[in-house]
């Protein structure tokens, strides 16, 4: 499994995305989930991935390497495109093909053909924007209403996002919220690991402004997942017994 989350507020947006994977409990790997795709000051690109690595691999150097498009018949790649709408039709499209190819074998092979992608970014004098691109090469794209999209393991780690972030939010709190939802989800599955790629693009900027990835070394995240935790036992030992059943609250 994996767990990866975009976060699209009013000053910009945040990427984020674990690097698990697993084909059993004793063969646990690393490979990077989180693409990125930049010309600073032209444009920034970025597609997080979720689902079989070996499709997702494929999708990622089918965008890189090009698609046949159907009305002009030439090769296009994700750099090629000039807008964040072409270039999600490209990944779907990539994402067909990959599936008109590999399909019947996957299927005879017991596997199911399970992918899905966040791709975010923003294009020189165009808007910023996320999108989420499902299985069958469709997708939907993030609203100030609904300011998240969450792919894989992702029921974990709603529940802060919902209470927490809003469109207004400030682009580190959204970082912040965004992290300890990825706490929340690696301690609820093992599934879901360090090393945690992040990213943060500030809006019009077309040049990132964070691009690191967190290990088991890094102090700020292990010192917030250790405040997250007090701050929560705190909070439920303050918020009064239920006043339910016959037996007396100790005075």
């Amino acid at each position: 499994m994996t767990y990866c989350c975009g976060l699209l507020v009013e000053d910009g947006l945040v990427m984020i995305a674990d690097t698990r994977t697993n084909a059993g409990l004793d063969n646990v790997s690393t490979f990077r989930k989180l693409h990125i795709f930049q010309q600073p000051g032209e444009y920034v690109m970025m597609i997080a991935t979720a689902g079989n690595l070996s499709i997702t691999q494929a999708v990622i150097n089918a965008v890189t390497e090009g698609i046949e498009n159907p009305d002009t018949h030439e090769l296009e790649t994700l750099i090629g495109v000039d807008s964040m709408f072409k270039a999600a039709q490209l990944i779907g499209r990539a994402v067909r093909k990959v599936r008109d190819q590999d399909g019947e074998a996957l299927e005879q092979a017991n596997l199911r053909f399970e992918v899905s992608f966040l791709f975010g970014g923003q294009h020189k004098g165009r808007r910023l924007r996320l999108f989420n691109i499902y299985a069958a090469g469709n997708f939907i794209e993030c609203a100030p209403d609904a300011p998240f999209l969450q792919i894989g393991e992702h029921k974990y780690g709603k529940p802060i996002l919902d209470r927490a972030v809003n469109y207004k939010s400030d682009l580190y709190d959204a970082l912040k919220i965004g992290l300890i939802s990825m706490d929340s989800t690696m301690r609820s599955n093992l599934g879901v690991g360090l090393p945690i790629d992040i990213a943060v693009l500030r809006r019009d900027t077309e040049e990132l402004e964070v691009d690191t990835r967190i290990d088991n070394t890094d102090g700020y995240f292990h010192e917030l997942r250790d405040r997250w935790s007090v701050a929560l036992k705190a909070a439920h030992m303050a918020i009064p017994r239920p006043p339910y059943g016959t037996r007396k609250p100790n005075p």
